[in-house]
């Protein structure tokens, strides 16, 4: 065979674009850095002596605890669909994902109402029962409760995770496994669990960003944690300084996080010869089991998804005639409009970085591209800020420069342009995964032959690599308006005064005693949250073989 020598350019102007988006994507976490070395605000001592290890304790104290759960039902679940045959499998498979559509805000308002002496369990018990219970059922507003809220609205990531690599681990190795005397629980255990522990880590680290990145939940059951010392600093005590050094405490914990998670995955790789391949077969087991089975996946599903989600049903067949009217309409067709417009902008620049990476696939290209997608890990309350001081100051060089004498008002700070640059930041990595997974179907030959036919990299782009990848790119786009449409922090942060996306009112219902009301929001946020699902599960059961 013929070897090709192919010649790239250290630089051209896609990878100055790239680097242009990089600077964009970095400024930040590059604000809260810089600001550290400032003196921190008056608010700091009160903080120190009396919340910090508050805030440091029931941070630590939720990670643990939801990691802790989310490993125990999303490996069991992933384990029992993926390894034996019982009445409904093929079902839970796609079932135990539908959690994920279900924001944690919501999901913990919708169990203070379930549990509430208003709600349909007291009324079963004293309607039919007879009996009465003074306030709530189970007092979930603590930390604890907070674990719980997280946990199953959570524990997709690792189930997910976990039950792709169990599908793609080989029959053989359980065939070996089983001639050497070792039973079902004894091959989990010592063969399949450790073959799987990257994925499950990484699982469980998708899980420990979403908590840091939480402020919903840990608001509405009052249990402060870094993320809600940030927005008291911000807007209870005025103090950006404060927040800043907050936010800088919190990506300590991001960090952490992703040092653990690199370390324990290391260099580990585990492959297998494709031609000798065995997908792994399912067990029939005893009646007794197969009943098991069924009600802990169906157990799961209800906790997690099908009681809350009749509940919601519930609160909109009362008070979708209140709610829904053209001011209804209109926060749809907003929150609907921001969400998609950030999902192309994500997807046009990801097109950008990974063409960079395909004319100039040298070291230092490479490491733009990954540190560009790095906003994902980081808070949305860390993003807000370190978004909002650089636009704040800016915003004060403009009046002084331009209009000494006259105010006209934000330019920068507090639009929908720093809203949407936040979430081009913080949502990269999401669009950038589909369109990346789509440049490396296509393969690089065919953008080498346009250009040995003397076509330009941008006519190339557009005619010959865009539509044989639009899969990914609309993929992308829909990844991110979902993600957009459910983001809590950044959207209460950096919103224009007034401006209320789908989120935040259904939030700021909620947080007013108006629960049967915001239903009507959080249930388009849930609809619409599950489309992705569908996709996910398609893309999983494409590799089972």
């Amino acid at each position: 065979m013929e070897l090709v020598k192919r010649n790239y350019y250290w630089w051209n102007r896609w990878a100055g674009f790239a680097l242009l988006i990089l600077l964009a994507v970095v400024t930040p976490i590059g604000t809260i850095l810089f600001k550290l070395f400032e003196k921190p605000g008056s608010s700091w001592s009160h903080i120190v002596d009396n919340l910090l290890f508050g805030y440091f304790q029931n941070t630590l104290l939720l990670l643990i605890g939801v990691a802790l759960v989310t490993f125990l039902l999303g490996v069991s679940t992933a384990w029992l669909v993926s390894n034996y045959n019982f009445p409904g499998r093929k079902y839970f498979e796609w079932l135990l994902i539908l959690p994920l559509g279900f924001p944690g805000y919501i999901m913990a308002y919708t169990y203070v109402g379930i549990l509430d002496y208003t709600g349909p369990i007291q009324g079963f018990l004293r309607n039919t029962l007879g009996i009465s219970v003074r306030g709530s059922l189970i007092d979930i507003m603590n930390l604890p409760g907070a674990i719980f809220i997280l946990s199953i609205t959570l524990f997709p990531y690792v189930f997910l995770i976990s039950r792709t690599s169990f599908l793609q681990q080989s029959k053989t190795l359980q065939e070996a496994a089983s001639l050497l005397g070792s039973n079902r629980l004894n091959t989990f255990i010592k063969v399949a669990l450790p073959l799987a522990r990257p994925a499950i880590v990484a699982g469980i680290a998708l899980a420990s960003m979403e908590v840091l990145n939480d402020y919903g939940t840990v608001k509405y059951f009052g249990v402060n944690t870094f993320t809600t010392g940030i927005f008291r600093a911000w807007f209870s005590m005025g103090d950006a300084s404060t927040a800043i050094y907050l936010a800088g405490i919190l990506m300590v914990f991001v960090f952490v996080i992703l040092y653990i998670e690199s370390l324990q995955r290391g260099n580990k790789r585990y492959s297998f010869n494709a031609s000798s391949h065995k997908p792994t077969a399912r067990v029939n087991v005893s009646s007794g089991k197969k009943a098991l089975y069924f009600s802990i996946c169906a157990t799961l599903f209800a906790v997690s998804f099908f009681i809350p989600f009749l509940q919601i049903l519930y609160w909109v067949s009362m008070t979708y005639h209140k709610v829904a009217n053209a001011d209804f309409l209109m926060l749809i067709y907003r929150s609907f409009s921001l969400a998609a417009i950030s999902g192309i902008l994500v997807v046009l620049f990801s097109v950008v970085l990974l063409y960079a990476l395909r004319l100039s696939p040298f070291n230092w290209v490479k490491n733009v591209t990954k540190i560009a997608t790095l906003g994902y890990a980081v808070p949305g309350a860390v993003i807000a800020v370190g978004i909002m001081i650089p636009f704040l100051a800016f915003d004060k060089w403009v009046f002084s420069t331009f209009f000494p004498n006259y105010n006209p008002g934000l330019i920068f700070s507090g639009t929908l342009f720093a809203l949407g640059f936040a979430y081009v930041v913080r949502f990269m990595a999401v669009g950038y995964n589909p369109v990346d997974a789509g440049f490396q179907k296509i393969g690089i030959h065919v953008n080498e032959a346009s250009r040995l036919l003397g076509t330009r990299s941008s006519r190339t782009l557009w005619k010959i690599d865009l539509p044989l990848i639009k899969t990914g790119l609309f993929t992308g786009i829909l990844l991110v308006f979902v993600d957009v449409l459910k983001e809590l922090p950044l959207t209460l942060i950096l919103r224009p005064f007034n401006y209320h996306t789908l989120a935040t009112k259904a939030f700021d219902m909620a947080t007013n005693e108006m629960i049967a009301e915001s239903a009507n929001a959080a249930l388009v946020i849930i609809l619409t949250g599950i489309i992705p699902i569908i996709f996910l599960n398609k893309m999983i059961k494409n590799r089972e073989v």
